[in-house]
C-alpha cells in the first residue's frame, strides 16, 4: 500500500515513525509548506517524491491512500479533496473546526465508500483500550471521568517546541479527544454538554482556560479542565471513576486508584497509540470494512463542539 503524508511537523513524524513497523506499507509522496525541511524529512525516511502541493501528490495514480497532519483549519477541506480523487484518507484530530464542513466529509464518504477516519488516538492508546475492554465485557461501568489536559502555550508552538504558522484551540481540538472518548468509552451518546472559558488572549485571539461537563445516556458524567496556561506537569491525564474500580490513564501507563501500576504492553501489538491508528485505517482499506473512528463515528463529537461553541459565543 502506498502512501502519501501531509505535514511535516510534529505530528507527521510521529506517522512516519510509527509506518516504519507496519509491513506492507511505504509512504512514497511527502507534502509540507517548507521545501528544504521537507526534503531533510523525506530524507531520513526515504522518502522518494516531496512537493508543497497536495495537489500534486493527489494526482499520483500509485497513490493509495493520504494521512493529513496538516493546520486544523485544513482539515476538512483538504480530506474532501483526498476523496474526491479517490484516495481513502486519515485526518489528524480534528476533522474540522466547522461542523458543516464535517458533516460534508462524512456525506462526501458515504458516497464515494473510500475508507475516510479521524485520528481520535485514544481510541487506541493501550491504556485506554483496557479500559474500554472492561467495559465491554460488563466488567466495569464508568460513574464519571475526570480529565485535565494541560500546556504552558502562550505562543503558537508545536509540540516539539518549534513556531507554528497556525493557532491551536482548546475546544475544537485538545476538547474533541475527550468528548469523543467519553462517548465510545461509556457506549452511550452526549445528551448534556456545558462549557465556561476564561479570558481570550489579546494576541492568539483563543480562550486560554476552559471548562466543559459533559453527561451520558446512561448517566455517565465527565469533568474536563483544559489550560495553556499551566507551567508545571504537562499534558493529558484521565481518572475513571467506577462501579468496581478506578482507573488513572497517564498517556500510555495505566495506574489502580491506589496508585498501583497496571501492566497493558499485551493488550496490543504496540504501545504507539498513533501507530495502533495508523494500523487500523490500513487494515480497514485492505478489509474494505469501516474503521474504528471512522469520520462518521466521530461526527456526533464535532456536533457537542459546534453546540459548546455557540453556548459560548452567546455567554
Amino acid at each position: 500500500m502506498k502512501v502519501a503524508l501531509a505535514g511535516a511537523g510534529a505530528f507527521g513524524i510521529k506517522h512516519l515513525d510509527g509506518i516504519r513497523h507496519i509491513d506492507g506499507v511505504e509512504v512514497v509522496s511527502l507534502i509540507s509548506r517548507d521545501l528544504d525541511k521537507t526534503r531533510e524529512v523525506a530524507a531520513k525516511y526515504g522518502i522518494g517524491h516531496v512537493t508543497t502541493e497536495l495537489d500534486e501528490a493527489l494526482a499520483r495514480p500509485e497513490v493509495d491512500a493520504v494521512i493529513l497532519c496538516t493546520p486544523t483549519q485544513m482539515h476538512a477541506a483538504q480530506a474532501i479533496a483526498c476523496l474526491k480523487a479517490g484516495k481513502h484518507v486519515q485526518v489528524e484530530i480534528p476533522l474540522c473546526d466547522v461542523l458543516a464542513d464535517g458533516r460534508e466529509v462524512v456525506q462526501l464518504q458515504r458516497e464515494t465508500g473510500l475508507v475516510a477516519m479521524c485520528g481520535q488516538t485514544r481510541r487506541f492508546n493501550p491504556s485506554h483500550q483496557y479500559v474500554h475492554r472492561k467495559v465491554a465485557a460488563g466488567e466495569f461501568a464508568i460513574q464519571q471521568m475526570d480529565v485535565q489536559t494541560y500546556f504552558f502555550r502562550r505562543t503558537n508552538m508545536n509540540a516539539l517546541g518549534q513556531p507554528r504558522s497556525w493557532t491551536d484551540h482548546l475546544l475544537w481540538h485538545h476538547a474533541a479527544h475527550t468528548v469523543d472518548l467519553f462517548a465510545y468509552q461509556c457506549g452511550s451518546p452526549i445528551v448534556q454538554a456545558n462549557a465556561i472559558q476564561g479570558p481570550i488572549h489579546p494576541t492568539l485571539g483563543i480562550a486560554m482556560d476552559m471548562s466543559i461537563q459533559l453527561k451520558a445516556a446512561n448517566g455517565a458524567i465527565c469533568t474536563l479542565s483544559l489550560s495553556f496556561n499551566n507551567d508545571g506537569p504537562l499534558g493529558t491525564f484521565f481518572r475513571y471513576i467506577g462501579d468496581t474500580a478506578t482507573y488513572i490513564a497517564r498517556y500510555d501507563d495505566l495506574y489502580t486508584g491506589k496508585d498501583e501500576k497496571i501492566d497493558v504492553s499485551a493488550v496490543d501489538v504496540s504501545m504507539n497509540g498513533i501507530e495502533l491508528q495508523d494500523r487500523e485505517f490500513f487494515a480497514a482499506i485492505r478489509e474494505r470494512r469501516e474503521p474504528n473512528a471512522s469520520v462518521a463515528q466521530v461526527l456526533p463529537c464535532y456536533e457537542v463542539l459546534h453546540a459548546l461553541e455557540q453556548q459560548l459565543q452567546r455567554d
